[in-house]
């Protein structure tokens, strides 16, 4: 499908610069599929973090007064 966009002359410059004129379109229709793509993965990112519950962890308030009380509760341990 054809499509009527406007870009800034100084981003067509470096689009060529890039890719050259011949290669406009696709270097366009493979950076939008790219972005679309993008997005959507973090619709999905977004999505998934909104449905997770807050919960509470027993490190959550002295991470190193757990790591110690681990250390102690293995019978292993040396030390």
């Amino acid at each position: 499908m054809r499509l009527h966009i406007s870009l800034d002359d100084e981003l067509v410059e470096q689009l060529d610069r890039r890719v050259g004129r011949r290669r406009r379109s696709a270097f366009i229709s493979e950076t939008l599929r790219c972005a679309l793509e993008d997005d959507r993965r973090w619709q999905d990112i977004e999505a998934a973090l909104a449905s997770l519950v807050q919960v509470e962890h027993d490190w959550d308030r002295d991470p190193a007064a757990w790591v110690r009380s681990q250390r102690r509760g293995d019978e292993r341990r040396v030390g």
